[in-house]
């Protein structure tokens, strides 16, 4: 009974914290679908007008809750979008082009990071967002790194670079693309590929046609799949480098456990179509609220002392990954095939 009631005030003392980022990611939302932009943008910065309710008793322990426990449901959530046979549809040669493509991202994102006298964390945030999931990716490898406020500052300029970035790429790489008279499926790869996150990759594809956005949402898909990977092989290292820690990171992080179980759950077809696009709804729903959680936890003042040098982090980031794609591709039309 003890244990039931220490649970229940716990549960109580959220409600206040958790109401709030509901409130304002339901605010974001009408924003959004009422007079256009980013989601993930309008939580952000409406939850930093909030900024004072961080420090507010009644609400800081359910803003807190909400911007890490709710984020990590929404990550594992992120699973139910994905089966092996996605991924397998797509071919050897553009799963092999998106895998070196993270892995080289990353790895550019952290030795720029140092060359711009950034610590090792903000590398793997901008580049991890840059090459797999955008704000997603940056929030989970965030739940994945140490808790400290300079890579909680981090990720939420992360977030607010990428969602930008994410949007001028939706209107860019078309044209690019005719640009470089790249055939639909190359078109695809790169959309896929390269653009931060699903909907804009999904909005991209539809101004070529609706073939191209469907492949090019299939090889987006994979890689939000390489989250598993990347996150385990993070937290394996702050594992290994924060031993004596307060909050010591998990080897496997229970978010990442549940994101590999509902990717083999979709792959063996048990879950329906109906339920698979609500839990992916659902996902969405728990990151929105998890950024205004952020949003509010974070201050513009403390936005400001993060300086330039992440903001040309993400954008040579992004340029390096839309250049590493494009090259990718040109060796599979003219070179392998």
């Amino acid at each position: 009974m003890s244990s039931i009631a220490a649970n229940l005030r716990s549960t109580t003392a959220r409600m206040p914290g958790l109401m709030t980022a509901l409130v304002i990611a339901l605010a974001s939302t009408f924003i959004a679908e009422h007079y256009g932009g980013p989601q993930f943008l309008y939580a952000l910065l409406v939850g930093m007008a909030f900024h004072y309710l961080a420090e507010e008793p009644k609400t800081r322990i359910g803003i807190d809750f909400a911007a890490r426990g709710v984020l990590r449901f929404g990550v594992a959530l992120l699973g139910a979008r994905i089966t092996v046979g996605q991924i397998a549809d797509l071919g050897a040669g553009p799963i092999a082009l998106v895998v070196a493509g993270v892995g080289a991202t990353l790895l550019f994102g952290s030795l720029l990071a140092r060359r711009l006298g950034r610590t090792g964390p903000e590398g793997l945030l901008g580049g991890g967002a840059v090459a797999i999931c955008g704000a997603s990716a940056a929030l989970a490898i965030a739940a994945a790194l140490p808790k400290n406020d300079q890579n909680q500052r981090m990720t939420l300029l992360t977030v607010v670079t990428v969602t930008a970035l994410s949007t001028v790429a939706m209107i860019a790489y078309p044209l690019i693309a005719k640009l470089l008279e790249l055939s639909p499926e190359m078109t695809a790869v790169f959309f896929g590929g390269t653009i931060h996150d699903v909907a804009q990759v999904v909005g991209a594809g539809f101004l070529i046609s609706p073939q191209v956005a469907e492949t090019a949402t299939l090889v987006k898909l994979f890689r939000v799949a390489l989250l598993v990977p990347v996150v385990l092989m993070i937290s394996l290292s702050f594992r290994r480098q924060n031993k004596d820690n307060d909050e010591p990171v998990t080897l496997l992080p229970r978010f990442l456990v549940g994101f590999i179980i509902l990717v083999l759950i979709n792959s063996a077809g048990l879950l329906t179509t109906e339920v698979s696009d609500s839990l992916s709804s659902l996902s969405r729903w728990c990151l929105v609220v998890a950024i205004s959680a952020l949003g509010v936890k974070t201050s513009f003042a403390e936005l400001r002392t993060v300086g330039w040098q992440p903001i040309a982090l993400i954008v040579a980031n992004t340029l390096f990954l839309a250049l590493w794609v494009l090259g990718g591709i040109y060796l599979l039309e003219h070179v392998i095939k």
